[in-house]
């Protein structure tokens, strides 16, 4: 079996884990609508969590995921498959930037609330709902820029120099962000810590 190094310069760089092959890709960037079908079914959830997690639950998610897939449809062409962006990484730069913009036009966004497993007791019931409550408000509390930060980071596995790339700025800036983020939230949390 080749090793990876022992590949010819010319071929195709292997198929990222996780993402669209590159062959449904290319023909989706030449406009095949079963290929880009594909893509939309391949990223629709995860479009649709980033969403939810940036701007609550309500109908705009719906509204902004639609548009994220209209933006990417016509940008598809100009999108090199076989450069370092991830279409995962640059699909989700859309529409962070979308939510972000959305986020500057809403007053009162709709609460934030993450599921939580079943619980044995009445009493973990109530405390894990306090406990969702609690964490979405407190992300809800967060600067949007924190927020973007803290969402692609823990719940799109983005790396800092991915984040930095969706939102338009330094690695350095999107550690503080982070930083900044957690330690809001752990603060936030802190009369939970004490009940593990």
């Amino acid at each position: 079996m080749m090793q990876a190094m022992d590949l010819p310069a010319d071929a195709p760089p292997p198929i990222r884990a996780g993402e669209l092959d590159r062959d449904t890709l290319l023909r989706a960037r030449r406009g095949d609508p079963l290929a880009f079908r594909a893509f939309v079914v391949r990223y629709e959830r995860p479009v649709f969590a980033l969403l939810s997690r940036m701007l609550g639950r309500g109908h705009r998610v719906e509204d902004l995921a639609q548009e994220t897939f209209l933006r990417a449809f016509r940008a598809l062409p100009g999108f090199d498959p076989d450069g370092p962006a991830r279409v995962s990484t640059w699909l989700l730069t859309i529409a962070t930037r979308l939510a972000l913009d959305e986020k500057k036009k809403q007053r009162r966004p709709e609460p934030m609330l993450p599921e939580a497993p079943a619980p044995a007791t009445p009493e973990r019931v109530a405390r894990q709902h306090e406990l969702r409550v609690a964490l979405g408000a407190a992300i809800e509390g967060l600067p949007d820029d924190q927020r973007a930060a803290f969402v692609l980071a823990e719940f799109h596995d983005f790396s800092l120099n991915e984040i930095a790339e969706a939102l338009g700025a330094p690695v350095g800036t999107i550690k503080t962000r982070l930083f900044r983020a957690r330690d809001k939230l752990a603060r936030a949390l802190d009369e939970f810590k004490e009940e593990r």
